[in-house]
């Protein structure tokens, strides 16, 4: 009996000391993205910038490395000909990950976050670089680190779009160009997941992220229940800003009349270098990046496999 013991206790120790190095993995992969998405030599990312262009580099090989495919002829999305930006090489990334059932994959799912951030600005200090680390290189990360899962194990049902959105500082035209295009092409998107700032952990929250949008459909009580956990809550103040508008989920559901909203973590009281040239990597809190990343892996696995589309607009 003393021997069995000793061996469950191992077991589970064995167990537990996995589940740790896949999160310290997980949390240096979306490190090593944010700090050269938000390094100096890109320029605050700014659309229509070289800094860009490099930005959509690095997304690309990262995507072709990893086994996501593109979802049009090549990963960019170009979009300089539309809302006269046609100075503006202006373009989203976009990788896809098909659905393995014959009939589901017809369904897309739509995990998205913007690229891009402002460039440089007015500082008080001989800083001008606005590096946009948890603006959003952080949800950046985070979605390219999710399609690098599926593309792995392709264990979805549901074909997945990993979309990462530029001009979203412009007026979310990145995100306007494609959902009109992917309406006008008759596409069948079940549900959008965006992500937008989640560098920073919030304070004095039992929720470990919130929903922007949260009561216009069930999508909340879902994640928490895919995920086994209090993953997402209700912020009073992402209501009163309307920040459901106010991010690249908003033109999906206007377009398609579906469940589309937006995670985040900042609260306006976590973190205040928005759009300042303090918003730098070494600031973002990469453990708690992970944790969402992993809690998100499991929701998207479960959205991407349910018989039927559980996730609803209410009424």
């Amino acid at each position: 009996m003393k021997k069995f013991f000793i061996l469950l206790f191992l077991l589970t120790h064995v167990s537990y000391a996995q589940k740790a190095i896949g999160i310290q993995d997980l949390s240096k992969d979306l490190e090593q993205t944010v700090t050269y998405l938000a390094s100096d030599k890109l320029n605050g990312r700014k659309t229509g910038t070289k800094g860009i262009e490099m930005a959509a580099k690095y997304i690309e090989d990262y995507f072709n490395t990893n086994g996501v495919l593109p979802y049009f002829d090549n990963y960019r999305h170009h979009f300089k000909d539309a809302f006269k930006l046609k100075k503006l090489n202006a373009y989203n990334v976009v990788g896809y990950v098909k659905g393995v059932d014959p009939d589901l994959q017809k369904e897309i799912i739509v995990v998205g976050a913007h690229y891009d951030h402002i460039g440089r600005i007015q500082s008080n200090t001989n800083d001008t670089i606005a590096n946009g680390a948890n603006d959003n290189a952080s949800g950046t990360a985070a979605v390219m680190s999710l399609a690098r899962y599926f593309a792995e194990h392709k264990s979805n049902k549901r074909s997945l779009l990993f979309v990462l959105f530029s001009a979203e500082e412009m007026g979310l035209l990145g995100s306007k160009y494609l959902a009109k295009e992917l309406k006008n092409q008759g596409t069948n998107i079940y549900t959008v997941l965006n992500f937008e700032m989640i560098g920073v952990p919030m304070v004095d929250k039992n929720y470990k992220t919130y929903l922007t949008g949260y009561e216009n459909s069930n999508m909340a009580q879902l994640i928490n229940e895919y995920s086994g956990q209090n993953l997402v809550g209700f912020l009073p103040q992402a209501k009163s800003y309307q920040l459901f508008q106010r991010s690249d989920n908003f033109p999906f559901y206007q377009e398609f009349s579906i469940p589309s909203q937006t995670i985040s973590t900042f609260d306006f009281t976590n973190f205040e270098f928005y759009h300042q040239v303090g918003d730098e990597s070494q600031l973002l809190d990469y453990k708690h990046m992970a944790e969402i990343v992993s809690g998100f892996t499991r929701v998207i696995h479960k959205m991407s496999n349910s018989k039927n589309k559980e996730i609803y607009l209410n009424e």
